[in-house]
């Protein structure tokens, strides 16, 4: 650790101090992000994240994440993924019981990608009673269907960090380079105008019924407007 702390400047040192302070002021919140693929959550989420202090909680990488670590959970999930099987509702509900736990989680969450359905809302709320914890806020990310296919067949995204960009409304500084690191950029296999047709049709009948359980605790947001005013409406809601 020491030897870590060397690389590590004095301003960058006191920063990460006030962060911390600063941090400790914070209410807690728990927040749900629900939008099509495309809305614009992966814009939204770091910049949420950073002013409440949150963590982020996306459910494929923490299942990536369990199944490379091989806990417990990631070898359940990683038999069914070998069988061909959806990873069970349990198995995610437990990683989110987990990682809730981490000290870094200890002021609240963002979840992304998850629930995705009634029954999943309700298991996700079981666990959190124990831990006495509530969803605070759902934030659902409007956008009409036809924006969604220019946004999503123009996205390319670094893989590491899951920093996303836009080839129209947000291009990296220099052509498919992340602006941080200079590393190659991709496109997502299935960020097509096909594939993403039939995601949103999967998306509309499961997912509508989610915003219906969390209605009282739900803000729709017109996430089709430019990026500065949609953080504005999530600092409202929030």
């Amino acid at each position: 650790m020491a030897a870590h702390l060397d690389e590590v400047s004095t301003e960058e040192l006191v920063k990460e101090i006030q962060r911390r302070i600063d941090c400790g002021t914070k209410p807690e919140k728990h927040v749900i992000l629900i939008g099509p693929p495309g809305c614009g959550k992966g814009t939204q989420s770091p910049k949420i994240k950073k002013e409440h202090c949150l963590c982020h909680l996306a459910t494929g990488d923490m299942l990536r994440a369990a199944v490379a670590a091989k806990t417990p959970l990631g070898l359940e999930a990683k038999k069914a993924m070998d069988a061909g099987a959806l990873v069970s509702d349990d198995i995610v509900v437990g990683l989110i019981g987990e990682a809730v736990q981490r000290p870094e989680c200890r002021v609240g969450f963002i979840l992304d990608g998850f629930p995705r359905t009634v029954v999943q809302a309700q298991k996700l709320d079981g666990l959190l009673e124990k831990r006495g914890i509530a969803i605070d806020r759902v934030l659902n990310f409007v956008v009409p269907d036809s924006v969604l296919v220019e946004r999503v067949t123009g996205r390319l995204i670094h893989p590491a960090s899951g920093r996303s960009y836009h080839e129209k409304f947000a291009p990296p500084k220099t052509p498919g380079k992340d602006d941080f690191t200079g590393e190659p950029l991709i496109r997502r296999k299935d960020d097509n105008a096909e594939t993403l047709k039939a995601r949103l049709a999967a998306f509309h009948s499961q997912t509508s019924p989610v915003i219906d359980y969390y209605k009282t605790k739900t803000v729709e947001l017109k996430a089709d407007a430019p990026q500065e005013a949609v953080a504005e409406q999530i600092k409202k809601a929030l």
